[in-house]
């Protein structure tokens, strides 16, 4: 368990992320492991957007002098979140949620192509944000849709989108990482596959941004998506990347605002969190925190394997993998009831999304896990505050949990 957290003090302007007080969301709770779900907002972003709450409260968009601060901010942000993926603020537009960047991707694309009867691909381990949204678009404008199976780590074939590319292929949507298992996807040569055939490609980023770098050049991506709550900004303030040229129907209508893309007054104070944040997680890329983590999630599989010699198997691949993503199934026992049993942690049995829902993931099962090792699976996600005191904890925990099942 955690003591009281000191006094947060380190500076706005610093980048340095390293040797951090501890979190005062965190303090006094058990050890947190469900970074993918959802990350603790870091004091200095609540810092920065502050100010865009109370004092510089102006329309961004008004010609008065209330409006000039909100202007520089929302401008200053967008380059933020523009740097932190090698791209021009202008390619930016901010968004409500990850899921409505997602929408606005894939509907834009499909509304915007003039095509009779377009054609979109998936793949099965997608967050419910791209296949639901597929679906929607299957019923209500007759769209083909191509949902691609994976293999046992979870990866989509170039061969098989290769096959199924055809002329009316519209786009491609394929995650970057998964938010399950942490595997990363081949985004850029699924990329050169859908433009060799035409078609646009996204790549919902949610889970990699700030955690691996990326560079939408080097992946050859027409659209990605970046969620501020899964980098350590508010609820509510995510982004879609969306390349100079391509073509997309609005998500909202109205005023002009984000390009036309997303009509409403825009959120500065949200805006600036998701900059912030950018900003944060560039420099973290760059002074080592990935490999930092990496070594932390890779000691805790280590100790879970000693204390349990032949029960722990991992789910996903060992390499091509997120840094702070461990996904293990423990034999012979269920994820729910160990977590249940370990109280000194707060993970995940699987997605978010379906935490209390005990059937097997459905990440898991088009992985093609059996139903016993699908429910056995835990998802354990390390971040920003995860320290090697955690780290000893939680192994202690889960072993003690799993040996008493």
């Amino acid at each position: 368990m955690r003591e009281t957290a000191d006094e947060y003090t380190e500076p706005l302007g610093s980048p340095r992320t390293g040797d951090l007080p501890p979190h005062p969301g965190l303090a006094g709770g058990p050890v947190y492991l469900d970074y993918n779900a959802t990350t603790p907002v870091d004091p200095r972003v609540a810092e920065a957007m502050l100010p865009y709450l109370t004092d510089f409260f102006g329309n961004p968009s008004s010609g008065h002098p209330h409006a000039v601060e909100p202007r520089r901010a929302l401008a200053e942000a967008r380059g933020q979140v523009a740097d932190l993926i090698g791209t021009e603020p202008g390619e930016i537009v901010f968004t409500g949620s990850g899921s409505e960047a997602d929408l606005l991707a894939l509907r834009g694309a499909v509304l915007a192509s003039g095509r009779s009867r377009p054609h979109v691909i998936t793949q099965a381990t997608e967050h419910p944000a791209v296949l639901e949204t597929c679906r929607a678009l299957r019923r209500l404008h007759g769209t083909r849709v191509t949902v691609l199976p994976v293999d046992g780590d979870g990866l989509l074939s170039p061969e098989a989108l290769a096959a199924a590319l055809d002329e009316d292929t519209v786009l491609v949507s394929v995650m970057a990482a998964n938010n399950e298992t942490g595997a990363l996807q081949p985004i850029g040569d699924l990329a050169a596959l859908a433009h060799d055939r035409g078609a646009l490609f996204h790549c919902d980023a949610a889970q990699a941004a700030g955690k691996i770098p990326l560079a939408v050049e080097a992946l050859g991506v027409d659209l990605l998506t970046v969620v501020g709550h899964k980098m350590y900004a508010p609820k509510g303030a995510a982004a879609l990347y969306v390349r100079d040229g391509v073509r997309l129907e609005p998500v909202v209508y109205g005023g002009g605002q984000e390009r036309g893309l997303r009509a409403g007054t825009e959120n500065v104070a949200l805006a600036v969190a998701l900059g912030t944040a950018a900003r944060i997680a560039a420099a973290e890329l760059a002074d080592g925190t990935p490999a930092r983590i990496a070594a932390l999630r890779d000691g805790l599989q280590r100790r879970l394997t000693e204390g349990l010699p032949g029960r722990v198997r991992l789910n996903g691949p060992a390499k091509n993998r997120l840094p702070n993503t461990l996904n293990v199934s423990i034999d012979g026992a269920l994820g729910p009831e160990l977590l249940a049993a370990a109280p000194e942690i707060a993970a995940s049995t699987g997605s978010a999304c379906h935490s209390g829902d005990h059937t097997p993931s459905p990440v898991l099962t088009a992985m093609g896990l059996d139903p016993a090792r699908a429910l056995g699976a835990l998802r354990l996600s390390l971040g920003r505050w995860t320290t090697p005191d955690d780290i000893e904890t939680a192994a202690t925990a889960l072993v003690r949990a799993a040996a008493g099942q």
